[in-house]
């Protein structure tokens, strides 16, 4: 839904607006477990404020607001200790507590527009579209805050029964280029709500031109044909972005009702949902984009007005996994709504982020439950294989990639990586033939995929067969991934294995460049070392390794390299999956 320009405008405004209110008072991003009031009680006012910068600096809102709080209370005519205490609850999403201090903020400072923003969307939520407007208008500085202003504005003159006013204010707002699809999608929510449906189709129609592979850009406007001319424009429409774009789905959803007949309604039912849609298209664009805080204070005041909006939800969850807090995401997607068709996807990511606090066993099962519902389910198949691959697992992730497999009557090129870490599992189970054919697959489907062409062409090198092919395949995956330091090690550790170590030390050096901290690269860079005569450097990159703790089997034989060196018959065992990277 937005250009390069959104991008550059987050780091502009950031400068001088919202943003920079918020780092000003530290990284917090997120909540995990708030203090308890018997943690509190005894610290003083500045062990308080000391925890609270702590938890700012963990990104744990929830505990940084609990400790401001704390201190604030013993020194209330602090107005900095107020505006931390403000932003804290802001970003962890608890908007109620958050407007009692934004209203203390602004008694302190008229001018502050972060709390009149919270206050105006507060006055939104409520129905008290004059006062919405009289908050949102002293909010506004700079391109992403006054397109957030005019809006909500905008949606709250909506609520005030002035739908002309509401498209009038969003007509007159100038500024980048990027403000243009924002603009017309909703003002075309404004019409089509108001009724006005030969205007709303002009708006929606024309932001559709503009980028008409902007999901929600496609659903208004598919809404809007589907009650206005017919379902079977409608459905062109869902199926060109189907095309470019497969198996969304909200478009699954919408093109399976236009084929049963059904109109779809507007895509927002009232102002505090189209205020709600506006905050999250914002949100969720800053988010992808390197403004993550604003972006998160944005998704939770959508959320505020509109608590089950399940794309909001995703782009919450999906920020809190981009900041590494799994168990915060998980916590999220257990608010999508069962019956939203958003939520099979929640459950697999719910799996994934299970897997990221070590509690495989239950992502595992989650995601059983979940084919169990669906046994066509081939996201939901991957998914499982990929956690139990990750967990070595190798013979039973080999047999969950099969039963999704089964699914695909006709493999497309979409379909290489499920062959492809099948593949992968059969090698590492031992199963040569098996999983031979499945690279191939993978090649035939994709045949210049670097990732494939690194495996196979390793694997063949790596057994001494085919190895012309091999060490062909390996340097058109270095030809494409240059930068890639386990498929730089892969060319380095193949000329190793063929004999030509000084093109192995030549290929493991730039390899090690790319990825100095990976212990199997610096123990086949202390290998070719040692055949070609550098044995104190040889020992320093064993020492590396050894340091950068290697898989538990692959310690003993670097100990013994270090002990005694290599033996003409000796070489690392590090094998070809966890050497190239097997895909994640």
């Amino acid at each position: 839904m937005t250009s390069s320009s959104l991008a550059r405008c987050v780091a502009g405004t950031a400068q001088v607006t919202f943003l920079a209110a918020l780092l000003a008072a530290a990284p917090i991003t997120l909540a995990a477990q708030a203090p308890s009031a018997r943690d509190l009680a005894g610290i003083t006012g500045s062990g308080s404020y000391l925890a609270a910068r702590h938890a700012g600096q963990q990104r744990d809102a929830a505990a940084a607001a609990a400790y401001y709080r704390e201190a604030l209370r013993h020194d209330p005519k602090n107005s900095e200790l107020l505006d931390r205490t403000f932003l804290s609850l802001l970003v962890d999403g608890d908007i109620d507590e958050a407007v009692k201090y934004a209203e203390r903020v602004v008694q302190a400072d008229k001018t502050d527009r972060v709390s009149r923003l919270v206050i105006g969307v507060q006055a939104l939520k409520r129905k008290q579209f004059p006062a919405a407007r009289k908050e949102l208008a002293q909010s506004v500085r700079g391109p992403i805050t006054d397109l957030t202003a005019t809006l909500l504005t905008s949606w709250s003159a909506y609520g005030a029964a002035d739908s002309k006013g509401a498209v009038a204010g969003i007509d007159r707002l100038a500024g980048p280029d990027w403000y243009a699809i924002f603009k017309d999608l909703h003002a075309g929510m404004i019409l089509d709500l108001a009724g006005n449906q030969k205007e709303a189709g002009k708006r929606y129609e024309h932001a559709h031109k503009l980028d008409p592979s902007a999901l929600r850009v496609v659903e208004a406007y598919g809404s809007w044909l589907s009650r206005n001319r017919s379902p079977k424009e409608a459905l062109a429409v869902f199926e060109a972005f189907d095309k470019v774009l497969p198996r969304h789905p909200l478009v699954v959803e919408a093109m399976n009702k236009l084929k049963a007949g059904e109109k779809l309604p507007p895509l927002v039912p009232n102002a505090q949902a189209g205020a709600a849609e506006a905050l999250y298209g914002l949100g969720a664009s800053l988010g992808r984009r390197g403004g993550e805080d604003l972006g998160l204070v944005y998704l939770q005041l959508s959320l505020h007005l509109a608590p089950s909006h399940p794309l909001a939800l995703l782009s919450l969850a999906d920020l809190y996994e981009s900041l590494k807090k799994p168990a915060l995401a998980i916590k999220v997607y257990e608010r999508i709504p069962a019956n939203s068709p958003l939520h099979r996807n929640a459950a697999i990511q719910m799996a994934a982020n299970l897997d990221a606090l070590d509690r495989a066993d239950e992502a595992e099962k989650h995601l059983d439950a979940v084919i169990k519902q669906r046994p066509d389910d081939i996201e939901a198949i991957m998914a499982l294989g990929n956690i139990m691959r990750g967990h070595k697992k190798f013979a039973e992730c080999a047999d969950v990639y099969s039963k999704g497999i089964a699914t695909i009557a006709t493999p497309e090129k979409a379909n290489w990586v499920i062959f492809y870490f099948r593949g992968i599992c059969y090698e590492r189970s031992k199963q040569w033939s098996k999983a031979e054919s499945d690279l191939k697959k993978a090649l035939a489907l994709f045949s210049d995929q670097p990732h494939v062409l690194n495996y196979l062409g390793y694997s063949w090198i790596d057994q001494g067969i085919n190895l012309d092919d091999g060490m062909d395949m390996i340097k058109r995956a270095v030809q494409q991934r240059p930068d890639d330091g386990y498929i730089v090690d892969s060319l380095g550790w193949a000329y190793y294995r063929v004999g030509n170590y000084e093109e192995a030390v030549k290929n493991l050096e730039r390899a090690i460049e790319l990825k100095p901290e990976d212990p199997t690269i610096n123990d086949h860079l202390g290998d070719a070392y040692w055949r070609i005569g550098r044995v104190l450097e040889a020992k320093f990159q064993w020492a590396h390794a050894r340091d950068l703790k290697p898989d538990p089997e692959e310690l003993p034989k670097i100990e013994e390299k270090l002990k005694s060196g290599l033996s003409d018959e000796t070489s690392s065992q590090a094998k070809a999956g966890k050497k190239v990277g097997d895909g994640g």
